[in-house]
């Protein structure tokens, strides 16, 4: 499979690069009058935003919202290309085959890309040269693994229905990759290269909790000026400023087997032992800020055996830090309810809680360039947990929902609104090429 998005027409581009290399004496008035009601400090943001994307290129806004519109086309045909290649958590032979179809495609909008390998599926890490190489690097994260089992898409098959993609991985994230390559793809065209170095690591293992490609982000983690993720927005768009913690929990009892007729006496059933726990730890989980889900109960062999082994998959939410380790420990120290049987809490997988902060400025400027575009946007806390939760809770200025805007993640309605994707692709491309401002003390730029 060909890249599509790079490949389309360049003609298109030609006529808008000529037609933004004078701008209109009312472009910058028209833009402003799209700004919503603010406060003076949002006011002087907004104002800044608008300068500093005029400075970026002449005409940069009409450019990027007329091209976004010319490409929106082909990143629907991407993204649609992208979930026929079925890349489920764990299955690393179609994991690879897609992380080298999304290099591939980054590649032709000037990216380095290399594939990271990891115990389930290689990861992807990219990097665009910025034009002022002295300013601390953009970091995006994403990732290119999917809920859905291989062969999903036999009775459920990519299509266009009613103004909506739908398949599999359409939203989360396949979308979200089409709609970063797209921008890239749209500031090439233009003859642009994004402010600052831009970094971006796609792991094959979010769906799971990231356990390995959690080291990836964390190593890019550090001089990141600031941290974008491509997860789906809210339904309504608006982007996600906070989420809950999230950690994976397995419990695994062990009793002891024997005959369930003749010799009941001398065992002890693994599986009466995990239903006892289960009632245990949905007390705990009854604790404010703290959600429960079974996800996955196994255990026994056969009806006239008594069960030596039984496990339970838990996943856990979490509303705050101090909720997570207080749940936590009390996992930690579960015991046996019966003689006999052993018990063992083993975390899977974790996500620290990244709380929602007050006066958020990246948000501010997003919200600015989305108004010079012509767009209103907002943002709100998550139920979800992701990558995002690592910087996040660090307090590094971050933000996640900048995929394609839909409904339905890990669900047979899953899809995108494909009126939305060219309103995306141009604030993707905004946000790549207009200066940040100063998001906290130490950054700059």
């Amino acid at each position: 499979m060909s890249p599509q998005i790079v490949g389309s027409p360049r003609a298109t581009a030609a006529a808008t690069t000529t037609a933004v290399a004078t701008p209109t004496a009312t472009s910058g008035a028209a833009a402003a009058a799209t700004v919503p009601a603010a406060t003076d400090g949002e006011a002087l943001v907004g104002a800044t935003a608008q300068l500093a994307a005029t400075a970026a290129l002449p005409g940069l806004p009409q450019a990027l919202s007329t091209r976004a519109r010319a490409l929106a086309g082909a990143v629907r045909r991407r993204c649609a290309d992208l979930a026929r290649i079925e890349s489920p958590s764990g299955d690393a032979p179609r994991l690879d085959a897609l992380a080298e179809e999304l290099a591939a495609g980054f590649r032709a909008t000037g990216a380095t890309a290399r594939r990271e390998p990891g115990p389930a599926g290689d990861h992807l890490v990219l990097e665009w040269e910025g034009q002022d190489e002295t300013l601390p690097h953009l970091l995006i994260v994403g990732h290119h693994d999917t809920v859905w089992p291989a062969g999903t898409l036999a009775d459920w098959p990519v299509s266009v229905q009613d103004g909506t993609l739908t398949g599999p991985g359409v939203v989360d994230m396949k979308g979200g990759l089409a709609v970063l390559e797209g921008a890239f793809a749209m500031l090439a065209d233009l003859g642009q290269r994004p402010h600052r170095t831009v970094r971006v690591v796609v792991v094959s293992d979010e769906e799971v909790g990231s356990p390995d490609g959690r080291r990836l982000v964390e190593r890019q983690l550090r001089g990141a000026a600031a941290v974008l993720g491509l997860e789906p927005p809210h339904p309504d768009g608006r982007l996600k400023t906070a989420r809950r913690g999230s950690t994976r929990v397995r419990l695994t009892v062990t009793g002891r087997e024997a005959h369930a007729g003749n010799d009941a006496h001398d065992g002890v059933s693994a599986v009466d032992e995990l239903v006892d726990q289960l009632v245990v730890v949905r007390g705990l989980a009854g604790q404010p800020g703290t959600e429960l889900n079974a996800g996955r109960i196994s255990g026994g062999s056969r009806a006239n055996v008594v069960a030596g082994r039984a496990e339970a998959e838990l996943g856990l939410r979490f509303a705050t830090v101090e909720a997570q380790r207080r749940t936590l420990d009390n996992l930690a120290r579960l015991s046996a309810l019966r003689p006999g049987a052993r018990v063992r809490t083993e975390v899977l997988s974790s996500r620290p809680a990244w709380p929602e902060r007050s006066g958020n400025p990246l948000l501010r400027h997003v919200r600015s360039l989305a108004a010079v575009l012509g767009q209103q946007l907002d943002g709100g806390p998550a139920g979800g947990a992701g990558d995002t939760n690592l910087p996040g809770s660090r307090g590094l200025p971050t933000l996640d929902g900048f995929g394609a805007v839909g409904a339905g993640a890990h669900a047979r309605d899953e899809h995108i609104r494909l009126d939305q994707l060219a309103p995306r692709i141009a604030l993707l491309a905004a946000l790549l090429a207009v200066p940040l401002p100063r998001l906290r003390d130490r950054t700059e730029g």
